[in-house]
């Protein structure tokens, strides 16, 4: 089965282009602009085994806010498409993620109704030129147009950089676990999701 997505969204303040394979060997390839985003979205590619490629040209001159948006945006859309009827797969993931004294938990339902319950906290207001009120607006975006219900947060830490880690770690693989191919059908008594 080829689940594979290109996706393109040029507008007057960002230029993405973005290829997904939920069946990948973790190749990945990350350029935003935002180095710590990248470090991000390469944790994020590897946990869940999938194939990433994210070229982004952004105003980060003005700020990072467009960018990290804008590829939560593409990036939903591209898992929307690579999973397509969304036949066979587990639909629901979890994942409690350790980063040294932090800890965090994604919990994912591809249920096709979007929402988001996002729980984290912050001291610092930026790392790497990722402000950290953003990480939100990315999961927003990621959520809505992946058209799933996320419910993410952070249940404890000191470093924020390992709070953010933890994230982006436990969205990667609570989703590698809700793509997976379990079956035949759609995972719903509905039977469409």
């Amino acid at each position: 089965m080829s689940r594979i997505s290109k996706r393109n969204r040029i507008t007057k303040e960002t230029n993405i282009q973005l290829e997904l394979n939920l069946e990948g060997n973790r190749k990945i390839d990350i350029n935003t602009g935002i180095p710590f985003f990248d470090h991000m979205l390469t944790l994020f590619a590897f946990h869940a085994s999938f194939d990433l490629s994210i070229q982004a040209q952004g105003d980060v001159s003005v700020d990072d806010h467009h960018t990290v948006e804008d590829v939560g945006i593409v990036l939903g859309e591209a898992v929307l498409e690579a999973l397509g009827d969304k036949k066979g797969i587990n639909r629901y993931g979890l994942s409690y993620l350790p980063m040294d004294e932090a800890l965090s938990r994604a919990v994912i339902d591809i249920s096709n109704r979007p929402f988001l319950h996002y729980q984290a906290s912050f001291e610092r207001q930026s790392i790497g030129g990722l402000s950290l009120e953003n990480v939100i607006e990315f999961m927003r975006a990621f959520a809505v147009e992946a058209r799933l219900s996320l419910h993410i947060e952070t249940l404890y830490g000191d470093n924020d950089h390992h709070k953010v880690e933890s994230l982006f770690k436990a969205l990667g693989r609570s989703l590698r676990e809700a793509v997976s191919i379990v079956g035949n059908d759609v995972n719903s008594t509905k039977g469409v999701l």
